[in-house]
């Protein structure tokens, strides 16, 4: 709405009496407003839609639709319009009243033309701060959004430099991440959740391997079996992870939950909590199938062969389906794949051809609680 200051005096008088609209008329413009008449609410109403309107002075009791009527009218369409009731009548429930319901100000009849002029005045004031504060809160609003837009790109970017530190470290992880978290999202949205929801999703996916950093490199990076130690040690990552972020991302839980779960397993032989079925985050059902798709599906040191084709994946996910992972999330999973919100990732050069589905990953020890997928740890 354009500033109050900037606005050409403008007064429209409701009054089903002549002979008052004239008297209000002729003060109004000797103190410099822009006058119009109506003879009726329903003629305000009409009047009002086709200019801007400072203030509007209306007559209370009038045939069809009242005072009370147009100010309502007024405060739906023109919410900046000050409204002055006027009234014969002398009663401060009805002047309470019309003030509850948006008026500026009452006045009683008889009135002097020096009172007209203090309620006009008056009135005016109070639109005035009304409009300048609705603005400073919009600015002060508009400040404050881009001040939180500038710590959460500091924030995303700090979380950047955690993941670009893991893929120094662990060069298997260079884009590992990024699939996953994009893998995770395309799942996210083929289950239908909100934008909200898959951005959480998203970043998550991108920082659930972030507990490797705490894990050996001797390990990380073993090329032939891993002992059972090892196997253990490295599986410290989702507790090492969550630990690291938990006071970073404690506004964003959906993504701590990605970073803790995602090797929790429907059958509660997951770790590092046990979880069973839906007592695992949906979020992290979904990053768990994301993460060993990526596992799959991308060449790694320590697997004979090459990667699996999308067939054998989708086979192994429905064999694996109900025990490792949740149905619902894999039938999902294969969805976006027929949509194509989800396909291979580009082999790497140097990297093996696809593997048939017979072909045996990494010969790694296979205690209770590892996956049927017999993935190193991905």
């Amino acid at each position: 709405m354009t500033d109050a200051t900037k606005v050409t005096r403008t007064c429209l008088i409701v009054d089903d009496e002549p002979r008052l609209r004239q008297v209000l008329r002729r003060l109004m413009e000797s103190d410099g407003f822009d006058c119009a008449e109506a003879a009726s609410g329903a003629e305000a109403v009409e009047m009002l839609m086709q200019r801007e309107t400072m203030i509007v002075l209306t007559d209370l009791r009038m045939p069809g639709m009242d005072g009370i009527g147009l100010l309502q009218a007024v405060r739906r369409h023109s919410p900046d319009t000050a409204v002055v009731l006027i009234t014969g009548v002398s009663d401060i429930d009805v002047a309470l009243s019309c003030l509850a319901q948006g008026a500026m100000d009452y006045l009683t009849k008889p009135f002097t033309l020096e009172e007209v002029r203090a309620r006009v005045r008056q009135s005016l004031e109070k639109r005035r701060l009304v409009i300048e504060n609705r603005e400073h809160q919009l600015r002060l609003e508009e400040r404050v959004a881009e001040k939180a837009r500038r710590l959460e790109q500091l924030f995303l970017g700090t979380l950047q430099s955690f993941s670009e530190a893991l893929e120094v470290k662990d060069p298997y992880t260079r884009g590992h991440s990024v699939r996953v978290s994009q893998y995770s999202a395309a799942i996210a949205r083929e289950l239908k959740l909100d934008p909200a929801g898959v951005r959480d999703i998203e970043i998550g996916g991108n920082l659930h391997d972030i507990g490797k950093i705490g894990v050996r490199e001797a390990v990380l990076n073993k090329p032939g079996p891993l002992t059972p130690e090892e196997y253990e040690h490295i599986m410290t990552h989702p507790m090492v992870g969550w630990r690291i972020l938990s006071t970073m991302l404690g506004d964003v839980p959906t993504a701590l939950n990605i970073v803790r779960s995602h090797h929790e397993r429907v059958d509660g032989r997951g770790m590092p909590d046990g979880l069973l079925g839906t007592a695992i985050p949906l979020e992290a059902r979904i990053a768990a199938v994301a993460d060993s798709f990526d596992a799959m599906t991308s060449g790694r040191v320590y697997r004979r062969g090459g990667r699996m084709s999308m067939e054998a994946t989708l086979a192994e996910f429905q064999r694996c389906s109900g025990t490792q992972f949740d149905p619902e999330i894999v039938a999902a999973f294969a969805a976006a794949v027929r949509k194509g919100a989800i396909a291979l990732p580009q082999a790497a050069p140097g990297t093996s051809e696809l593997m048939s589905v017979g072909t045996s990953p990494r010969n790694m020890p296979t205690p209770p609680h590892s996956a049927e997928i017999r993935q190193r740890a991905g």
